[in-house]
């Protein structure tokens, strides 16, 4: 009868929330008490309400009941969904206070934000690089643990990022290369080719404020900056000794290896 009259008699001591049930507020104490009594026997995580246990089991059971309608792919969450959805709508809601730059889940937004504060919370165990996302650290560790996870199915090559298989895979296609005029040189990603030209422009556009050296990359230029700000990023496992440069890391590491 309580739904209909109203009445919440039992309050929460902590927040002041009330409820028409016992059983509901013990449920709503476990925010304030941090239990979560339903683990997953999977991956072991663990959840306060039964609810999420349930939503989250669909990762290992494959079911995706959340269909879009647009181009037919499936979610195992309803939220999941509402985020896809942005790819179709334009919508992106979620925008930098400090660039503009906008986003269609708070959780790249989240991650955005470390670029202007300047924080750098997830750290390799391996090397000390540290990273403004869990998703990029995870990426990153496959240097050190040689797992190449994303696999060719026309020629068996196997790489590190996802972004490098959907690159090579249009040496398979049918899709144009970009061919240099100068040499005949072809190039999978337009980008690469207007690089390349600058071999043969001998344009360097990318320029050091520290000692005025230029260079035909920007890559080239990170690598050099190096020498001024003293940052040594590739550190040897066995012996700590740290490098610049990574084909210097990589030589290096031939002395242990004995390759």
């Amino acid at each position: 009868m309580r739904v209909h009259t109203g009445e919440r008699p039992y309050t929460c001591v902590e927040c002041g929330k009330s409820f028409t049930q016992t059983s509901s507020l013990n449920v709503h104490m476990r925010i304030h008490t941090g239990e979560s009594p339903y683990t997953c026997v999977q991956c072991e995580k663990s959840f306060t309400f039964k609810g999420n246990f349930n939503v989250h089991m669909r990762i290992h059971n494959g079911e995706s009941p959340y269909s879009c309608v647009r181009c037919g792919k499936s979610f195992a969450h309803q939220s999941n969904l509402k985020d896809h959805m942005r790819v179709h709508t334009g919508e992106r809601p979620y925008t930098c206070v400090h660039c503009g730059k906008s986003y269609t889940q708070s959780s790249r937004l989240t991650v955005h934000m470390r670029v202007h504060s300047g924080e750098i919370p997830y750290i390799c165990v391996q090397c000390g690089k540290s990273f403004t996302s869990i998703s990029i650290l995870n990426d990153h560790m496959r240097i050190h643990t040689g797992e190449r996870p994303y696999t060719c199915v026309e020629c068996e090559k196997s790489f590190v990022y996802k972004s490098n298989l959907k690159v090579h895979m249009r040496i398979h296609s049918e899709e144009s290369f970009n061919t240099c005029q100068q040499c005949g040189k072809g190039f999978v990603q337009k980008g690469a080719l207007k690089e390349h030209m600058r071999v043969h422009t001998g344009d360097r556009p990318y320029i050091c404020d520290q000692c005025g050296k230029s260079f035909t990359h920007s890559a080239s230029l990170k690598v050099h900056m190096r020498v001024h700000t003293g940052e040594r990023p590739y550190t040897c496992v066995e012996c700590g000794k740290s490098f610049a440069c990574r084909s210097n890391f990589r030589e290096h590491t031939r002395i242990h290896t004995g390759d």
